[in-house]
C-alpha cells in the first residue's frame, strides 16, 4: 500500500526483454579492491548485492575496461583479459552477476575506454590517443587515433558487451560522459579532426558513439537493454552547453534504450563537484540536464542523477515528465536499503547521503570505498552477530562516535548507558546544525539520536562520564567517545571580547560584525568562511600554512574552493598571528608587519583531544576502549568506523 505514495517512482518498468522492479537504479560506482590479477573478490560481490538487497531495480557495476591499453586506471577490471591468456577475470564477475541478481535486480556494467587519459598507471606512462595529437594535462604526448584504431575500439566495446551478456548481465552502460574516449571524441573543444570523426559538425563528433552502441547492438540482439551515460553540458566556460547534450541525444535516440543524462567531466577539476554534486548545491542539481533533453527524445528513455536521496523529489521527477528513471550513486552507499525504506513508508529512517565526498577521497587514498555515515559500506561480508555474552556497556560520550556504539552494542544484545555531559547527543557537530550546507550532518545527528533511544539505551543526559558514575554502573565494558575541544590560541588579546571559538561563531552569528578575520585554513575554518559569508560578513582567513588543510578530504575541497571563490574570501598563506587587537589581527608575513582589520577574530586552528577525562576511565572496567577524537581529532568517518569496529568485536 505504502508504494502507492509514489506511484511513479515504484511501478515496475520495461525495458527490452527486461523487466525492472521499480525506476530506482544503482548508478555505477567503481570497485578496486581487487585481488592479484586484476579480478573481483567476494567483497565486490556482497558490495554490490547489498544496493540490490536494498530495493534498487538494476546495480552497475563500474569502470570495466572494454581492453586493458585503454584503461584509466591500473585496479580496474579488464574485460579484454578475459580472452588474451591474462588472468582469468570471469570467476569473479560472475559472483557478482550472482549476488546482484539473487535479489531480484538487473545486473548491470559501465563499459569504458579512458582515450587519452589511458595508461598513465603504466610505469612507463603507455602511448595514448585521443581524438587529435595534442598535450594532457599531465604534459604527456597523446596521438590523434588513427581510424583502423576506432573501428578496433568499436569491436572491444561490443566483444565486452557479448562477454558480459554471456555471464548473466541483463543491460550494459557505454560511458559516453565524464571525460573519457567517447566524450572527448564529442567535444568540440577537444576534437578538432578534419576528417569524418570530428570537427564544427555535430554529426561527425558523434560519428564514433553511434558506431559503438550499433556495434554493440549486433553484439547482444535485439531486446537487451543498453543505457548510454551522456553529459548533458560540460558545465566549464568554453566547454558544450545543453544544447550540444540535446543535439548528441537525438542523434543517439533509439539506438539506445536508455540515455543516462549526467554533466560535466573529471578531468576539468572545476567540476568534478558538478559531475559528483558536493554539499553546496541543492538536491537533484543536474536533473535539469535531464528534463531540457527529455522532449526531444522519442524512442529512448531518460535517466537522470545528481544528489538524489528525497523520494517525494524523485517522485516529482517522473509525474512531471523530466525522466524517466532516476539513479543513485553515493545515496545508496550512505544507506543501501533507502529504495526498500521508502516503499515501506519509512522515508524517516533513511540515513541520508551528505555529499561530503569523504568515499572518494578515501577511495583514492587507501583504495577502499567507506561512508562517513554509514560504517558497514565496503563490510558488508562483516555480519553483526549476537553477543555470545551479555555484557554491561559503558559509553562515555553521546557524539558521532558514542551514538554508532550505542546502537550497534544494544542490537547485539548488549546492556548498554550513555553518558552525555550536555543536554542533547550529537557532539561538537551540534554547534554547525543551522549551516544551510550542513542540513544532512543535522538529519544525520537527529536520526542517530533516535536510533539510541529505539535501541533501548539508557540515556542520561546531563550527566558526565566520571569514575564515580562508573563506580556505581560496575559495567564490564567502557567505550570513550568524550571528543575534542578547539585549541585556543596562546596570543596575546585572545581573550579580548572581539574574539571567539570556531564553536562559538557557529553557534552565534549574530553576534559578529561585518566583518570576519579567521585563523586557521581547515576546513573547520573555510567551511566556517563560507557560513559566514552567506550571512552577508566579509570574511578573511589567515594561515600559518603555504595551503589550505583539507584533512584528507581533497574532494570535499574542491566544491569548498569553489565556495570560497564564489563569496571572494581571501585567504593569506604563510601568514603568522602575532597579535590580536581591538582593530583585527597583526601578523608577521614575509618578514614583514601585516595588518587584518576587523569586527571580531574567530580561531579555528584546530581541535585537541580529551585525554585526561579518557583516561581517567581507563582503569574502571575490565575492558577499555579509547575512540574517535578522544584518541584524535579527525572526522567522521574515522568516529564511525572506529565506533562500529570496537562494537562489533564485544
Amino acid at each position: 500500500m505504502n508504494a502507492l505514495k509514489y506511484p511513479h517512482l515504484y511501478s515496475p518498468i520495461r525495458i527490452g526483454n527486461q523487466v525492472f522492479r521499480n525506476r530506482i537504479f544503482a548508478a555505477p560506482t567503481g570497485w578496486i579492491e581487487l585481488d592479484k590479477g586484476g579480478k573481483y573478490n567476494r567483497d565486490a560481490a556482497y558490495y554490490y548485492g547489498r544496493k540490490a538487497k536494498g530495493g534498487a531495480a538494476a546495480v552497475t557495476l563500474g569502470e570495466c575496461n572494454i581492453m586493458t591499453s585503454g584503461a584509466g586506471f591500473g585496479y580496474a577490471v579488464k574485460l579484454d583479459e578475459q580472452f588474451s591468456g591474462g588472468p582469468y577475470i570471469l570467476h569473479g564477475i560472475s559472483s557478482v552477476v550472482e549476488e546482484v541478481t539473487r535479489y531480484g535486480a538487473v545486473c548491470s556494467a559501465e563499459l569504458i575506454h579512458a582515450g587519452m587519459y589511458a595508461g598513465r598507471w603504466m610505469d612507463p606512462p603507455a602511448q595514448a590517443y585521443g581524438p587529435v595529437e595534442c598535450d594532457d594535462i599531465d604534459g604527456r604526448h597523446i596521438l590523434q587515433m588513427p581510424e583502423e584504431m576506432i573501428y578496433e575500439i568499436a569491436e572491444k566495446f561490443a566483444s565486452g558487451a557479448k562477454f558480459l551478456k554471456s555471464i548473466g548481465f541483463g543491460m550494459l552502460m557505454v560511458h559516453a560522459g565524464h571525460g573519457w574516449l567517447l566524450h572527448q571524441f564529442l567535444s568540440p573543444v577537444i576534437n578538432t579532426r578534419t576528417d569524418r570523426w570530428g570537427g564544427p559538425d555535430i554529426e561527425n563528433r558523434t560519428r564514433f558513439l553511434l558506431l559503438v552502441l550499433d556495434k554493440i547492438r549486433e553484439a547482444v540482439g535485439p531486446g537487451f537493454p543498453i543505457e548510454c551515460r551522456i553529459s548533458g553540458s560540460e558545465c566549464y566556460d568554453g566547454g558544450f552547453d545543453i544544447e550540444t547534450g540535446i543535439a548528441v541525444a537525438k542523434m543517439i535516440d533509439g539506438h539506445c534504450d536508455i540515455i543516462h543524462v549526467s554533466a560535466g567531466s573529471h578531468e576539468v577539476e572545476e567540476v568534478f563537484t558538478v559531475t559528483h554534486p558536493s554539499m553546496f548545491r541543492e538536491d537533484g542539481c543536474n536533473v535539469r540536464f535531464a528534463a531540457a533533453i527529455k522532449p526531444h527524445v522519442k524512442r529512448s528513455l531518460v535517466a537522470t542523477l545528481g544528489g538524489l536521496v528525497e523520494p517525494a523529489q524523485m517522485e516529482e521527477i517522473l509525474a512531471s515528465g523530466k525522466a524517466d528513471i532516476v539513479e543513485i550513486a553515493r545515496g545508496l552507499m550512505a544507506d543501501p536499503d533507502l529504495p526498500n525504506k521508502c516503499r515501506a513508508g519509512r522515508e524517516e529512517d533513511v540515513t541520508k547521503c551528505m555529499r561530503c565526498l569523504a568515499c572518494f577521497s578515501n577511495l583514492i587514498l587507501t583504495g577502499h570505498f567507506r561512508c562517513a555515515i554509514n560504517p558497514e559500506t565496503g563490510r558488508e561480508q562483516e555480519v553483526l552477530l549476537p553477543a555470545a555474552v551479555k555484557k554491561k556497556v559503558m559509553i562515555a560520550g553521546g557524539g558521532i562516535a558514542g551514538m554508532e556504539a550505542a546502537v550497534i552494542c544494544a542490537q547485539r544484545g548488549h546492556d548498554v548507558t550513555l553518558f552525555e555531559k550536555t543536554g542533547r547527543m550529537g557532539g561538537s557537530l551540534r554547534c554547525e546544525e543551522n549551516v544551510p550546507f550542513k542540513k544532512r550532518v543535522k538529519e544525520y545527528m537527529d536520526l542517530q539520536a533516535k536510533r539510541v533511544y529505539d535501541a533501548g539505551v539508557d540515556v542520561r543526559l546531563n550527566t558526565c562520564a566520571t569514575p564515580e558514575e562508573a563506580e556505581k554502573l560496575q559495567p564490564d565494558v567502557i567505550i570513550s567517545c568524550l571528543g575534542a575541544e578547539s585549541v585556543k590560541l596562546r596570543l596575546p588579546g585572545i581573550d579580548g571580547p572581539n574574539v571567539l571559538s570556531c564553536d562559538d561563531a557557529y553557534v552565534t552569528p549574530e553576534k559578529l560584525g561585518g566583518s570576519v578575520v579567521i585563523l586557521g585554513a581547515g576546513l573547520v575554518g573555510l567551511e566556517l568562511a563560507v557560513y559566514l559569508s552567506m550571512l552577508g560578513k566579509k570574511v578573511s582567513v589567515i594561515e600559518m600554512l603555504d595551503r589550505p588543510n583539507d584533512g584528507g578530504n581533497f574532494q570535499h575541497m574542491k566544491g569548498l574552493q569553489a565556495e570560497l571563490d564564489k563569496y571572494g574570501v581571501e585567504i593569506s598563506f604563510e601568514t603568522r598571528a602575532a597579535e590580536i587587537d581591538e582593530r583585527g589581527v597583526v601578523c608577521e608575513k614575509g618578514g614583514e608587519t601585516v595588518r587584518f582589520d576587523a569586527d571580531h577574530v574567530i580561531y579555528a586552528v584546530g581541535r585537541r583531544p580529551v585525554v585526561e577525562e579518557t583516561y581517567a576511565l581507563a582503569a574502571c572496567a575490565p575492558e577499555f576502549y579509547p575512540i574517535g577524537d578522544c584518541l584524535a581529532a579527525k572526522n567522521i568517518m574515522n568516529a564511525t568506523s572506529q565506533a562500529y569496529k570496537v562494537a562489533a568485536a564485544i
